[in-house]
């Protein structure tokens, strides 16, 4: 044992209260090879579905004057990188902590602030953000801290030696130093209620110290023989087991200690012996916890989920076994003060509350939190608005997932297992129905009836669902039935839901399709594959010569149509079987190069994705039966899912190389791809086409992409595999808003290619060139006196009846108003002066006109100044050209504008609109004549070439029309 002081050693990191955003930007994974890319179609938004870890969770209470309520709690759960703050009363959501480097390995709270101790540091929080943090000298990862008044302890992860730093100063100075000897190894910190400055630190070697951290001294010693004996068992000696839980009771010197092999001790610090021993078989203790409610309670949780309550009065009887209370290990216990009301963590990402009614009542679930224990492989939008997800996990049940509240998640009801599994004694998750490899749901008729189904792993029958009553369906629907007895039944491998909702499909590995009514359950039709076609057989290797069985073309996907007209299925021998829905007679079989894995339809737009094994995604339009474009993944990894965009026009592809590629379906090219940290086994896109969700094989939550072209415009062009950008998953945080504002400067740099193309004014000379506006312009300049005259009003203004209530009345019988007579003002005296230098002015077109003599005939500026007037004063500039240089260089410039080819609508109204009030002008005029002579050959050689290329554009569309 020693003790040290590195006050002249400490390394302390202290942060600013407002965070500076170069040096806390969030870390994302980069390639060695490419530098870092924004990707350009998708951005992290959010992850759904993460509650807690393995991690303990820290509860604290807080009690207000004249509350009513009770005390209000506040659970704090490890979310691997970050945490999470909850609210105790209905398990709202308060606060998301910042993502960190290293994972969280222990929580505490002190008032508002949050400590979390991640790697070498210990990092404190306040309302979410970060204020400071305390590291580690030696620079070894830190396994457990707890707050000791104004003190903070931590234990490093090899459990030698025990850190101190005093944070009640701003400084926040590492006081002290404790290295424990040699042969006992830290796990946890207790502080022994009334014990001034003294804690209690439990080993792995089943030991105990009492540590004074004042005078860094230990006072005593427990061995592990005379914590787990009795004082009338001296004689017995017992081997070591690690001390894996150390709580406080409520009375003075008593704690409990909870042993890896299942034992518990109530133990007596003070008189140094052991008061009583408890026992729990399967597993090992993992956390402990006194009630303190007056009822001398201990309840013990085991590393098999199971939790058991032992009543101390009696000697440790035990009360009750809370079998399967969790569906792993139980990670953390506590009681709520002063309430019966006890809560559990476990390592299956859930939080419950559990309420005893009375001390020998069986305790029941109260309220709860939790997700998926086991990655979703398998997940679907539910609905048209996009606010559901349907996820299907290994850890073999269904949840209805919400996008816009994490409160309205939940997970389909199986029935009345936990009845079933205490009958049975079978744990509950032995009774669940295996993992769903298939999923299809129509919502037409959910208020009537089931509306999804699901296809089971290794089982012959097809489940029916109800996502409005949250349970499952009236119907199971059997495929061994309807086959023959001798003939052997085949395990169903894909399921589909009509549009209508009316009827679900199932398709089994012996190539037979059969369909039920979703309402009654009543089986309707069959629909069997077929013999092999002869062109697969050429296509197998010569080694597998022999021509396969129709029972054994499995199915490997099933759609159908809008309209049920026609039942699409994929076969492993890669084949494409359309079927007539009336008939069940085959219709047609389309021969693909590759085995087929599974297909989508998108059934707005009738485009058929068929997953292939070569690593191509071929689509096939089911009206024509063809195949219109074949996308290449890559060759590096096999495709695991694919998703439509609700309009069609893009396709989402996750693969095993864990890149997600989103492709353009008009154009056939790759626009969008980036790769996560770990491989997306599914992927779905929402309805309203606002978020991707992605599932992976290491996590248990759902994490949401915002689709950034709905919310700006982003040029898309066409991408190589080596443009693939690595990006971070998605925060349960979500987006921040300093990162948000980055994300929207990036759209409108980062989104605007460098070669992006400019469409130039005038495409080849050799073309007519319109002005872009529309064709009422110039219909209402053409027709301008026709609706001047329509819109003449047809009588003059009247004086109004009634004088308005506000006018002041003169005194007297007779009833008059005030209305003070208005002088007449003189008319302005027009002096010939003056008349003379209106006469000589020259309005803005006449500037222009002769701006465009003097360069050399360039009418750029004269145009674009008469397109951007209106109609009527487009009229009265045109009547404005009274003279005849006016005039002359008038004509000049319409001749050049259609030499150009360009503004050819634009030119010919004009000149409509000159020749109609100047006629006369023009006619007295002989070189004006001759100007109008000039434009009359140009006007003639435009319009013919014009018509020419129309009359050869109509010749070439009506032969192209009649060879179809």
């Amino acid at each position: 044992m020693a003790s040290q002081n590195v006050e002249d050693n400490e390394v302390i990191e202290s942060r600013p209260r407002k965070r500076v955003r170069n040096n806390t930007k969030r870390k994302r994974a980069t390639s060695p090879i490419h530098p870092p890319r924004v990707p350009l179609l998708f951005a992290p938004f959010r992850a759904l579905g993460l509650i807690t870890n393995h991690i303990p969770f820290y509860m604290q209470t807080r009690s207000y004057k004249d509350a009513t309520d009770g005390p209000r709690i506040h659970i704090l759960t490890c979310l691997g990188r970050s945490w999470a703050l909850w609210e105790g009363g209905k398990m709202g959501l308060l606060f998301v902590g910042p993502e960190v480097q290293d994972p969280i390995s222990c929580l505490v709270m002190d008032g508002d602030a949050v400590w979390a101790a991640s790697g070498v540091h210990v990092i404190k929080y306040l309302r979410g953000k970060e204020v400071s943090r305390v590291s580690n000298p030696l620079r070894t990862p830190l396994a457990f801290v707890i707050l000791f008044g104004s003190q903070l302890l931590a234990l490093t992860e090899d459990g030698g030696r025990m850190l101190i730093w005093e944070i009640s100063t701003n400084e926040q100075a590492l006081s002290a130093t404790i290295q424990f000897d040699i042969g006992f190894t830290a796990t946890s910190i207790l502080h022994p209620a009334t014990y001034l400055n003294k804690v209690l630190v439990a080993s792995n070697e089943g030991d105990m110290q009492l540590w004074n951290i004042r005078t860094q001294t230990c006072i005593h010693k427990f061995s592990h023989s005379q914590l787990r004996t009795l004082p009338s068992q001296q004689h017995m000696s017992s081997l070591s087991s690690p001390i894996t839980a150390l709580t406080q009771s409520p009375a003075i010197d008593v704690v409990g200690v909870g042993f890896m092999s299942g034992e518990i001790s109530v133990y007596d610090v003070r008189a140094d012996e052991r008061l009583m021993r408890m026992y729990m078989d399967n597993g090992g203790i993992k956390a402990l916890s006194f009630r303190s409610d007056g009822h001398p309670i201990l309840a013990s949780a085991s590393s098999s989920g199971h939790i058991a309550l032992w009543d101390l009065d009696s000697g440790g009887r035990l009360l009750h076994l809370i079998r399967g209370a969790h569906d792993g290990a139980v990670s953390a216990l506590e009681w709520v003060p002063g309430q019966p009301v006890l809560i559990s963590s476990g390592e299956d990402n859930s939080v419950k509350q559990w309420l005893y009614e009375s001390p020998t009542a069986v305790p029941r679930l109260l309220k709860f939190r939790s997700g998926h224990h086991a990655p979703p492989h398998l997940i679907r939008f539910y609905g048209e608005d996009g606010k559901q997800l349907l996820s299907a996990s290994a850890d073999r049940t269904l949840r209805n997932i919400s996008v816009v509240r994490d409160s309205r998640s939940y997970e389909m009801s199986q029935g009345s297992l936990a009845r079933k599994a205490t009958t049975l004694s079978k744990p509950l998750a032995s009774l669940k129905f295996p993992p769903i490899t298939s999923i299809s749901y129509s919502s037409t008729r959910s208020k009537d009836w089931d509306d999804v189904l699901t296809a089971h792993a290794d089982e012959m029958c097809v489940r029916s669902w109800t996502v409005l009553n949250k349970r499952i369906g009236k119907h199971t629907f059997n495929s061994a039935e309807s086959s023959k007895r001798k003939s052997p039944s085949g395990v169903v491998k894909s399921v589909c839901v009509t549009a209508c909702g009316n009827f679900g499909l199932a398709g089994s590995s012996i190539g037979e399709i059969h369909m039920w009514n979703m309402q009654s359950g009543l089986k309707r039709k069959s629909f069997k594959v077929g013999p092999c076609p002869q062109a697969v057989v050429d296509r197998l290797e010569p080694s597998s010569s022999m021509k396969p069985k129709a029972n054994e073309r499995g199915i490997t996907g099933l759609v159908s149509d809008a309209l049920n007209r026609v039942v699409i299925a994929t076969t492993s021998d890669g084949t494409v079987n359309f079927f007539d829905f009336h008939t069940c007679t085959v219709d047609q079989v389309m021969v693909l190069p590759s085995s087929a894995s599974s297909m989508m339809l998108q059934r707005d737009s009738g485009l058929l994705a068929v997953v292939c094994d070569d690593m191509f995604v071929r689509i096939i339009d089911i009206e024509t039966r063809r195949i219109v474009r074949e996308l290449s993944c890559g060759v590096h990894g096999r495709i695991l899912d694919i998703a439509f965009s609700s309009d069609s026009r893009w396709i989402v592809v996750t693969s095993l190389d864990s890149v997600i590629r989103t492709f353009d379906i008009p154009t056939g090219q790759l626009i969008n791809a980036f790769r996560t940290p770990s491989v997306a086994t599914s992927i779905a896109f929402s309805p309203a086409n606002d978020f991707l969700a992605t599932t992976h094989v290491d996590s248990v939550g759902i994490f949401l992409w915002a689709n950034r072209s709905q919310y700006s415009e982003v040029a898309f062009r066409a991408i190589s595999e080596e443009n693939i950008s690595e990006v971070a998953l998605p925060l349960m945080q979500g987006s921040e808003e300093d990162e948000a504002l980055e994300a929207l400067e990036a759209l409108g740099v980062e989104d605007t290619p460098t070669d992006v193309f400019s469409t130039p004014s005038q495409l080849d000379g050799d073309l007519v060139t319109l002005t872009l506006l529309p064709r009422a312009r110039w219909q209402t300049l053409l027709n301008l006196e026709v609706i001047q005259q329509r819109n003449k009003p047809k009588e003059p203004p009247k004086k109004p009846e009634h004088a308005p209530f506000f006018l002041p009345t003169l005194p007297g019988v007779e009833h008059r108003f005030a209305v003070e007579e208005k002088k007449q003002e003189m008319q302005d005296n027009h002096t010939r002066r003056l008349d003379k230098h209106a006469a000589n002015s020259q309005s803005t077109l006449q500037k222009l006109l002769v701006e465009s003599d003097k360069n050399g005939g360039s009418d750029d500026k004269l145009f674009d100044y008469i397109k951007s007037l209106s109609p009527a004063a487009i009229d009265v500039e045109l009547r404005s050209l009274v003279s005849f240089n006016s005039l002359q260089q008038f004509l000049r410039a319409i001749r050049r504008r259609l030499q150009s080819h360009l503004d050819f609508e634009a030119v010919q109204a004009l000149q409509n609109v000159v020749l109609r009030i100047h006629a006369d002008m023009i006619i007295e005029n002989e070189e004006l004549q001759a100007e109008l002579e000039e434009l009359l050959k140009v006007q003639k050689k435009e319009s013919g070439r014009v018509l020419d290329l129309l009359a050869s554009s109509l010749g070439t569309l009506g032969f192209v029309r009649s060879t179809q």
